[in-house]
């Protein structure tokens, strides 16, 4: 989760049916290579869906690692699907029925977020709960489109009857308010993978975008690893910082995750993953979900999104004033402009983590719903075969493509539930 985005992209529609950039103005202003960093593609043109990538990407299974949709229906709608009905294109959002058929979606994890600074109110978990229930009232009121995963056969026959497997990961250990039985209220209500922190160090972890306080995971965080790995909830390293990565990878014994993270050797932000971390990641038998936000995966946009939380938080101290603070946080945003990028500036990701980990650790994990910019071509969830396209282009087998799409998570996802059935035997 980062922002809203508030921008609707023009857009064309192809004669496959999907809904795609318009070609004018691809390579935009804001794209041009900042000196002395390097831009892994320069202008590239956009994807042609052929089709062979077309078939590629129907025959596959693609599971996303994470969509922010809850929290928008919760903030713009009041919670409610009758004022933000998916079943009919919504321009505010990235996420809606029509657009998901499209993008080919066979799995999502929809992301149960509530914001860190509920923790220190007392909130975080009650308003977790209420949006578990969202979720669950969106897979019931669509049921023809949805329905629950819990388990890796589930997404597999739930895709195969022609719907969208929804599955459940929480955006957050302040979520849990430093209770492991609150992890397993959790895993009753579905949650197949939950981030150690978000954009805030919690009492056991530290964040990626916090000062360091622990150097990694306290003893109690070490217990909630152990505690997920017992029950079959997925760890996931998305936000945290490296040491955290470290110390999570050391501890636990089955496969973690990067719900929606990609490559420092690529986009040097420390929402990325730095390359011992991605051989340790291979060694575990992992997944880096290789995200879509532009301030995160473009070289200009991560150098310029560095200082990004620690501004925030030092303006709101020092403007307590809101018109104040958004005046001078809007200032700061103009000065340190983020390019969109394109689907090639994703696939570089790709390219990098299956050199240093492996083809069977890598995965796709837009984030929609959370960001304020999108790349060219994936500015919603119809954008998906432009990513199996450029794969194609770039030489990826089908086999390792759909190992791309969804394969790697769902072994993941497997090998976890057969650690916690073993737990304790």
């Amino acid at each position: 989760m980062f922002r809203v985005r508030q921008v609707i992209c023009n857009v064309a529609v192809c004669c496959g049916g999907i809904i795609v950039p318009a070609v004018a103005g691809y390579a935009s202003a804001g794209d041009t290579q900042q000196a002395g960093v390097p831009t892994p593609t320069t202008q590239p043109a956009p994807i042609v869906m052929t089709a062979e990538g077309w078939r590629i990407h129907r025959a596959g299974i693609l599971i996303d690692g994470h969509n922010d949709l809850p929290w928008q229906v919760r903030k713009l709608a009041d919670s409610s699907f009758d004022k933000l009905d998916i079943a009919l294109p919504q321009e505010e959002v990235h996420t809606d029925i029509p657009r998901l058929r499209r993008g080919g979606v066979g799995g999502q994890f929809w992301a149960v977020y509530v914001p860190p600074e509920t923790e220190r109110i007392g909130t975080a978990t009650t308003m977790a709960l209420e949006q578990f229930d969202l979720i669950h009232r969106m897979v019931k009121r669509y049921p023809e489109v949805f329905e629950l995963a819990l388990t890796a056969d589930d997404v597999v026959r739930i895709r195969r009857e022609g719907k969208i497997a929804s599955l459940i990961g929480v955006e957050g250990g302040h979520t849990i308010q430093n209770s492991l039985e609150t992890l397993t209220l959790f895993h009753q209500r579905g949650a197949r993978y939950l981030g150690l922190t978000h954009t805030e160090n919690t009492d056991w972890a530290d964040s990626a975008t916090d000062e360091a306080e622990h150097i990694g995971l306290t003893s109690f965080g070490e217990r909630v690893v152990l505690e997920m790995n017992r029950l079959g909830i997925l760890v996931d390293i998305a936000h945290v910082s490296f040491d955290t990565m470290r110390d999570a990878l050391r501890v636990s014994r089955a496969p973690v995750i990067a719900s929606h993270s990609s490559a420092y050797a690529v986009a040097q932000h420390v929402r990325n993953v730095p390359d011992d971390v991605l051989r340790m990641i291979a060694g575990n038998g992992g997944v880096v979900m290789a995200t879509f936000f532009p301030g995160y995966i473009h070289p200009v946009g991560a150098q310029n999104m560095s200082g990004y939380f620690e501004t925030e938080r030092t303006l709101r101290q020092r403007h307590p004033v809101k018109e104040e603070f958004d005046r001078a946080w809007k200032q700061w945003k103009a000065q340190h402009p983020i390019p969109k990028g394109t689907v090639h500036t994703v696939v570089d990701h790709i390219d990098h983590i299956v050199r240093i980990a492996g083809i069977d650790h890598v995965g796709l994990g837009s984030d929609y719903d959370g960001v304020g910019k999108l790349p060219l071509q994936l500015e919603d969830v119809s954008g998906y075969p432009f990513i199996t396209q450029e794969l194609v282009n770039r030489g990826y087998s089908e086999r390792d493509i759909h190992k791309i799409m969804g394969g790697n998570l769902l072994r993941a996802l497997r090998e976890a539930e057969r650690i916690s059935r073993r737990w304790g035997k």
